[in-house]
C-alpha cells in the first residue's frame, strides 16, 4: 500500500490483491494454482478472507476464456505485457461479479483499492470503469471449449466424440465436496449425524461405502472432527479405489505413488492389519503422507519410504506383495474442474513422457506381485492413450496378465478397465483397471 495515502485502506482490499497476485503467477508465469495458494494464504489471517481468495482464484481460472473474451470487446487494445497484473485483478474482479455474486458494491470498491494496493494507482480508474460495465452488462458468455488448448481439444474429440461437450461443460463447473469416512473412529451414519447437528447437510452414495457428499461445500475446519481424523476429504472415483483394490486381510500391498496419501489411509481404515509400504519418489510429497496419516492415527501402520517404484533394485527387499496399487502419474485432465491450471501448462509432449514412464512403472512393478495377486491401474485421466490403450498394450506384452472387471459402478467400460467421464454421479474424471497375475 502506498505510505503517502491519508485514508484506511478500503476493507477487503487485501485478499483481492492476494488473489490478483496468485492469478498473475499462474496466468502469465506458469506456476501451480495449489503451490501458490499454499504459500499465500497463511499470511491471510481471516479464515474468511482465506476463503475468498480461494473461491476467487479458482472461478477465474475457470472462467478465464469468457473474462478474456469481455476485455477483447471492451477495451480498444489489448493489455501490454507489463499489464499482465492487471490482467489477473481484472480477472478477479470479474470473477467475485459472476459466477461468485458477490455484492457488486463492495466487489468493485475492494477491487479498485487493490489496484492501488498492487502499484497500479493509474490504472484503478479503468479497472473501476470496466468492473461498473460487467455490472450493468453482465459478462458476454464464451464457449468451455475456448479455455483448452487446441491440441488437448482434439484428443478429446476424438476419444470422447459423442461425450466431449459434456466433458467440457463439466470440466468448467465446481466440484462437489466428498468426503470420506473413518470407519475405525465411527459409521458414516454416526458422522452424517454429526454434521446435520452443525448445520450441513450430507447425501450418503448407496455403492460407496464410506463416502458422504454435501450438499454446499464448506472449510474442512467447519468439518466436526477433521483435525482428529474422523473424516478425510476425498473425491468418490477416488475412494471405489479401495474397493476394487480388495487386498486379503493382513496382505502385504504396496500403494507406489503414494501422495498425498487418501487411498493409503483408506486401505489402513478398513483392515489396519495390512502391511502397507507407501511409496513416493518426491521427498516432501512423503511427508505429506506422513501428515495424513498422522491425522488419522495411522502412521504406526504403514512402511513410508522415499523411492522410485519403477527401479526396484534401489528399495525393494524381494518380498513380493499380494495387491499393489499405482495411481499413476497423469495429465490429470479428468480433474480439471478441481485444477483449472492444468489446461494452462499441460503439454502435448507432457503427455507422451507421462504414458512412458506410466509404461515404465507397470512392467516394474509387475514383477513385484505375487502370482494370483492384484495390480490395481488408476488415473484421474480421461485420455486413453493413458488409460484403456495403455492397458491394452500392457496386457499385450505380459503373458501372466489377466484383466478383471472393476464393476459397473466404476463407469463405463473402456477396453479391460473403466472409464468415469468428468461430472458423471458428480464425481472426478477417473480411470480404474485390476490386473490378475496368473501362474
Amino acid at each position: 500500500m502506498n505510505p503517502q495515502r491519508k485514508t484506511p485502506p478500503v476493507a477487503g482490499s487485501a485478499p483481492r490483491a492476494c488473489a490478483a497476485r496468485v492469478l498473475d503467477a499462474v496466468l502469465h508465469r506458469g506456476r501451480s494454482l495449489k503451490a501458490e495458494l499454499a504459500a499465500a494464504l497463511p499470511k491471510l489471517d481471516d479464515t474468511r478472507d482465506r476463503a475468498l481468495v480461494e473461491a476467487i482464484c479458482f472461478a477465474a481460472l475457470r472462467q478465464r476464456a469468457r473474462y478474456d473474451a469481455a476485455l477483447a470487446a471492451w477495451m480498444a487494445k489489448p493489455l501490454a505485457q507489463r499489464d499482465r497484473p492487471l490482467r489477473a485483478l481484472l480477472h478477479a474482479g470479474f470473477a467475485q461479479l459472476d459466477p461468485l455474486a458477490l455484492p457488486a458494491h463492495a466487489a468493485v470498491a475492494a477491487t479498485v483499492e487493490a489496484a492501488r494496493t498492487l502499484g497500479r494507482t493509474h490504472q484503478a480508474g479503468l479497472v473501476n470503469a470496466l468492473l461498473r460495465r460487467a455490472q450493468r452488462e453482465g459478462l458476454p458468455p464464451a464457449d468451455p471449449a475456448a479455455a483448452w488448448p487446441d491440441w488437448l481439444r482434439a484428443r478429446l474429440q476424438a476419444d470422447w466424440p459423442d461425450e466431449v461437450e459434456s466433458i467440457l461443460a463439466a470440466s468448467a463447473t465446481p466440484a462437489p465436496l466428498w468426503l470420506r469416512v473413518n470407519r475405525r473412529l465411527g459409521d458414516r451414519d454416526a458422522y452424517a449425524a454429526r454434521l446435520r447437528d452443525a448445520g450441513i447437510e450430507a447425501e450418503a452414495p448407496a455403492d460407496l461405502a464410506d463416502a458422504l457428499r454435501l450438499a454446499e461445500a464448506v472449510p474442512v475446519a467447519a468439518l466436526p472432527g477433521f483435525a482428529e481424523g474422523a473424516v478425510s476429504v476425498q473425491d468418490g472415483a477416488a475412494q471405489q479405489v479401495a474397493d476394487v483394490l480388495a487386498p486379503p486381510a493382513g496382505g502385504r500391498v504396496l500403494d507406489a505413488c503414494a501422495a498425498p496419501g487418501g487411498k493409503a489411509a483408506h486401505l489402513l481404515e478398513r483392515d489396519p492389519s495390512l502391511r502397507l509400504t507407501a511409496l513416493d519418489v518426491d521427498a516432501a510429497r512423503l511427508d505429506r503422507v506422513r501428515e495424513t496419516l498422522d491425522r488419522l492415527g495411522l502412521a504406526a501402520d504403514a512402511r513410508l519410504q522415499v523411492a522410485d517404484a519403477a527401479v526396484p533394485v534401489q528399495w525393494w527387499d524381494g518380498e513380493r506383495f499380494d495387491a499393489i496399487l499405482l495411481d499413476a502419474p497423469c495429465s490429470a485432465t479428468g480433474i480439471v474442474r478441481r485444477q483449472p491450471d492444468v489446461l494452462l501448462h499441460r503439454r502435448a509432449r507432457d503427455v507422451e513422457a507421462l504414458i512412458a514412464l506410466q509404461a515404465r512403472l507397470l512392467d516394474a512393478l509387475w514383477t513385484m506381485l505375487a502370482p494370483g495377486g492384484a495390480l490395481v491401474y488408476a488415473t484421474c485421466s480421461i485420455l486413453r492413450d493413458e488409460n484403456a490403450r495403455h492397458v491394452e498394450a500392457f496386457l499385450a506384452r505380459t503373458a501372466d496378465a489377466r484383466a478383471e472387471d472393476p464393476g459397473d459402478g466404476c463407469g463405463r467400460r473402456d477396453g479391460p478397465g473403466r472409464q468415469r467421464l468428468p461430472g458423471e454421479n458428480g464425481m472426478d474424471g477417473f480411470f480404474l483397471a485390476r490386473l490378475r497375475r496368473v501362474a
